[in-house]
């Protein structure tokens, strides 16, 4: 790459020159890169609504956001300007409301939290049984725009395209857990297309409320591990019990190598191929044979014309669930033969919990800044090894390792799998 701004299949080489971070953790690249090298924990007790009754009692909250009006979507807007401010900050690009590219956005589905329909159920005089019905009526007979407005679909990814000056209608995507790493994808195919000299990518998420908790508990996803909190999350361990909800928000600046280097820009790392495979076997659980999984990871790696043996590392999506890990490395093993159990794997959702339609971007903010300081986060809580996962999951401690390739993989429900293959900066 140091000679030439295109790629092997003559398409502009994608850099990232930018990067913002939110986490459980702490708020900035800093805070959250020091305490997951540390292998600290995020998670903790839920404080922000009443959890008695409720199986799973932790999440990795950001309760140290403040917010004006404590909705998930005003909270999921907030995470995201902030990690775009640090990342334009760290990126230099543009001028103060005017980013010179498109927005490409994941955001989780916007829908109104119960106490908005708490507010509409009384004011349509409804006592304890409250119809469809009655709450059309109670819209009908008051002032509620502001709702109407700010429980949109399209409404964060307006106001963040209005507030940072982003070109174009802004693009907002919610394919699940696989949500972030398609805002990149879809970041990468604009500059690599040449729509776009630059792009804003941007995955955040706010959506531990009581209903979400509640969906994910019916569907027996979450862990119920809650004491200590911190012990909850347990990717690829024998003893895993499902996955931790949690927030979170990541964002990138991508340009075109030869944008990035007629402004003299600093590059943080190589966006080098990207794959994407629908499932479509079933709602929440991959097809068995992990076909979709392992054409995915091989896809991302013809994408980068990069062979498996070059990849040193992967961020894994490792939630924890004994579904999700399992089909993992059973994609991971398919793909990389005998090598895989030797290939550093770990998980940040050990750490942070899942951050949902924000993960594929934090993780690939993780995987770069592992790249740039020459350390792997570890997966913490790996006490009780399973033997039908003998991977190399950079147990409980960070390590040291120089890493000049690494994959991140994202993998949801309804069958939504991305892989990203990111290259270190140039030295």
């Amino acid at each position: 790459m140091a000679g030439s701004d295109r790629d092997s299949k003559s398409r502009p080489v994608v850099v990232v020159t930018g990067m913002g971070v939110l986490t459980s953790l702490g708020a900035g690249q800093a805070d959250n890169w020091g305490a997951l090298t540390g292998g600290r924990s995020g998670l903790r007790r839920i404080s922000r609504f009443p959890t008695d009754g409720l199986r799973t009692t932790v999440a990795g909250t950001v309760d140290f956001v403040p917010t004006e009006e404590a909705t998930a979507a005003e909270l999921t807007e907030k995470l995201a300007g902030m990690v775009i401010e640090e990342a334009i900050a760290e990126s230099g690009i543009g001028s103060k409301g005017d980013f010179p590219g498109p927005l490409m956005l994941a955001v989780p589905p916007v829908e109104m939290d119960w106490p908005q329909r708490r507010a509409l159920a009384a004011a349509s005089g409804a006592n304890e049984t409250v119809t469809y019905e009655d709450l059309l009526r109670a819209a009908e007979s008051g002032d509620f725009s502001r709702w109407y407005r700010r429980f949109l679909f399209a409404s964060v990814g307006e106001n963040l395209a209005d507030r940072f000056g982003t070109k174009g209608s802004p693009v907002a995507t919610s394919t699940a857990c696989a949500s972030g790493a398609t805002a990149i994808q879809l970041g990468v195919e604009a500059i690599r297309r040449g729509e776009a000299e630059a792009a804003l990518c941007v995955g955040t998420d706010a959506s531990v409320t009581q209903e979400a908790l509640i969906r994910f508990s019916l569907l027996s996803a979450l862990s119920t591990r809650n004491d200590p909190p911190a012990a909850a999350a347990r990717p690829f361990s024998k003893d895993r019990d499902g996955f931790v909800m949690a927030e979170g928000a990541g964002a990138l600046v991508l340009e075109s190598l030869a944008h990035a280097r007629a402004r003299g820009a600093r590059i943080l790392g190589v966006v080098e191929g990207c794959g994407e495979k629908a499932d479509g076997f079933h709602r929440t659980r991959s097809s068995p044979d992990g076909r979709p999984i392992i054409a995915c990871l091989r896809e991302a790696l013809e994408d980068a014309g990069a062979a498996p043996e070059t990849v040193g590392y992967v961020n894994a999506h490792g939630t924890g669930t004994p579904e999700n890990d399992k089909m993992e490395w059973l994609g991971v093993s398919a793909v990389f033969g005998e090598r895989a159990g030797a290939i550093p794997i770990s998980s940040n959702k050990s750490m942070i919990g899942h951050t949902l339609t924000a993960a594929g971007a934090v993780e690939a903010v993780f995987t770069l800044l592992a790249m740039q300081h020459g350390r792997l986060p570890p997966t913490i809580n790996y006490e009780i090894p399973d033997p039908a996962l003998p991977v190399d999951c950079v147990p409980n401690v960070a390590r040291d390792a120089q890493v000049t390739r690494a994959v991140s993989n994202s993998f949801g429900f309804g069958g939504q799998n991305v892989t990203l293959v990111l290259g270190a900066a140039p030295g």
